[in-house]
């Protein structure tokens, strides 16, 4: 068996990831160096804070970004790279909940995160490997009927792109025997998600926006204006936008009390052979599993199997990553069984109770939005886009979403991680039940 090793990161302040080992633009930023004005000010450069932002910047405002680490340090710069549409819960989820015309709003907006990348990538010429398609795979008849019933609905609010798959097709877009069927979205895929933050921070810049890396937030005054301060200097906004997510420093209860950071680990292989990789996904779609604690991989673009899935509540981590995520892919794939493990890593997004995006208002000039409960590639370039025109006057998406109903997590600080546990081992159970 071969051993795991951890990829060496020349890329100081990320984790030691395939991303930060690969990514195009090393540069680091400098910290906030004294006292500085903006029309709005951004907490955290990952994609909610940088999508913000270039909305922002490409209306005219000025804007200064605030980074505690790196651009792209937390979940966005850490992801599985896998465009999946739509939110953590489906619309008919949502149309129980909170009513068929919230249901229709939200699934009118459902295709637009995956498409505001697009986008991005086409108008900024963003070099991170985007390849269409994405692929559900169901291990149960049961799993199958329910993916049905998702694209029937899928189709009702307008997504043209769904076709399902039977057993004997799986092979055309894994080969593996594990799965009954599934589903695919043509409008689906798979990017570098560091390299895609980079290129739109790179953007921002070029349209005259500042992104100051190493630059906690240490206080957030709010008033007319606002400064936001750090320990080498300040910012005076007329807005902020607070994107943090999972990495939220504990100053702002009010919305850090209605989240839980959760980690999620990733290991990628070493470099296959080109042929040994198409064998294995020969549609070089994204794939992930209809499980409740689901395994997601793809191929990168060197032709290695980047794979995930694990969870840990409280953003707690095992020892070993790899000894956790290895074996779920060799049930996958047994061909991979002497590939050498070349990186392996972590990181946390925000779960929120509903596992509904929580987005809000402060004050009238401080905004905020976090809680994409795993899907958060295409969701936080939605609800980016969605701040930034709300500060620009246009709050109408803006005040769908936070009438959304937002709740703590039953037991505080304290017992929501056991209690959130105990809730996943349930449908850990039924989904190994076949329930």
């Amino acid at each position: 068996m071969p051993e795991a090793v951890r990829g060496m990161n020349d890329n100081p302040g990320h984790a030691a990831s395939w991303y930060a080992a690969s990514a195009r633009d090393k540069r680091v930023r400098p910290a906030l160096d004294g006292d500085r004005e903006a029309d709005v000010c951004v907490i955290g450069a990952g994609f909610s804070g940088i999508s913000a932002a270039l909305e922002l910047a490409e209306r005219g405002y000025s804007v200064i970004v605030l980074e505690a680490e790196r651009i792209g340090f937390g979940a966005s710069g850490r992801n599985g790279g896998q465009i999946v549409n739509g939110y953590s819960r489906d619309l008919q989820t949502i149309a129980a909940r909170y009513g068929a015309d919230k249901a229709v709003k939200l699934g009118e907006m459902s295709l637009e995160g995956a498409a505001i990348i697009r986008e991005r990538v086409e108008k900024y010429a963003i070099d991170c490997d985007l390849v269409d398609g994405g692929f559900f795979a169901a291990f149960t008849d049961k799993q199958i009927r329910e993916m049905e019933a998702h694209k029937a609905d899928w189709e009702h609010h307008g997504h043209p792109g769904l076709e399902m798959v039977t057993r004997k097709e799986v092979g055309h877009y894994v080969k593996t025997d594990r799965y009954a069927g599934g589903m695919i979205d043509r409008l689906g895929g798979h990017i570098h998600p560091l390299n895609l933050v980079l290129g739109e921070a790179a953007a921002v810049e070029r349209l005259g926006g500042q992104i100051f890396e190493n630059s906690r937030v240490t206080a957030l005054e709010e008033g007319a204006p606002n400064r936001v301060r750090t320990a080498g200097g300040s910012v005076t906004a007329r807005y902020v936008l607070v994107c943090g997510n999972a990495y939220l420093p504990p100053q702002l209860p009010e919305i850090s009390s209605r989240m839980m950071p959760v980690s999620s680990q990733v290991l990628t292989t070493e470099p296959l052979d080109a042929d040994l990789a198409e064998t294995l996904l020969p549609a070089n779609y994204c794939v992930e599993d209809a499980n409740y604690i689901l395994d997601y991989y793809r191929r990168t673009a060197d032709n290695r199997i980047l794979y995930g899935g694990g969870i840990g509540y409280g953003g707690r981590d095992p020892k070993d990553i790899t000894a956790v995520i290895r074996p779920n892919m060799l049930k996958t794939f047994p061909q991979l069984a002497g590939k050498r493990i070349d990186f392996a890593w972590s990181g946390n997004f925000a779960l929120t109770l509903t596992r509904i995006p929580h987005i809000g208002r402060l004050s009238p000039t401080v905004y905020f939005s976090h809680g994409d409960s795993g899907h958060g590639v295409t969701t936080t370039h939605l609800l980016g886009k969605i701040l930034g025109e709300a500060v620009a006057g246009h709050a109408e998406r803006f005040d769908i979403w936070s009438s959304l109903p937002n709740l703590p997590f039953p037991g505080g600080r304290r017992f929501r991680v056991p209690l959130t546990v105990l809730g996943a081992w349930w449908y850990g159970m039924r989904d190994r039940l076949g329930w």
